[in-house]
């Protein structure tokens, strides 16, 4: 038996279902276990700011894909494209495994998202921004610096007619629309 990592194409928004449904239809089928190794669906967890709170979430970061390794036949690759929302592999009907090199920086990628999280930050340069908490509540300016590693941002507001750069966290700021 060869396992190879292949890249499967799902419809947008329905790549755990798929993974589910692989999964259970493998666990069903000791002859479909034993070719069907591993599917996985790489995502990572994020965290954003937005009005002034934390959230964490799980975004994939191959929208409309999932990689399965897989011995495949006829009849894997049957079961496989017959499951619910899944459009094909990728190369249609003679795919091609992914290289070492790919699978090892994907593979790698979601072990390395597991153990961190990663900020979608929504203050870009030059935004403007409303501070909501702290000393200066209620100043506006704009965004000089984002520093997401620390979770602040450097905005430039006038205090007595001059500029001056105030360095908050991001809860204490809200974008200005």
């Amino acid at each position: 038996m060869e396992h190879r990592w292949y890249v499967l194409q799902t419809l947008s928004g329905h790549e755990a279902r798929v993974k589910g449904l692989i999964e259970a239809g493998s666990r069903d089928n000791s002859k479909l276990a034993e070719k069907i190794s591993e599917v996985l669906l790489p995502q990572e967890k994020i965290y954003e700011v937005k009005d002034g709170k934390k959230r964490s979430k799980i975004r994939s970061f191959l929208p409309g894909y999932i990689l399965i390794c897989v011995d495949l036949d006829a009849q894997v690759k049957d079961f496989i494209n017959n499951t619910q929302s899944v459009i094909g592999f990728l190369g249609g009907k003679n795919p091609s495994p992914l290289r070492d090199d790919e699978v090892k920086r994907i593979v790698g990628r979601v072990k390395q998202d597991e153990d961190s999280e990663r900020l979608d930050t929504v203050f870009r340069m030059g935004d403007t921004v409303k501070i909501i908490d702290g000393p200066f509540n209620n100043f506006s300016g704009l965004v000089e610096e984002v520093n997401e590693e620390r979770m602040k941002i450097k905005v430039l507001v006038s205090i007595f007619g001059r500029q001056t750069p105030v360095e908050i966290d991001f809860v204490q700021a809200e974008l200005v629309h």
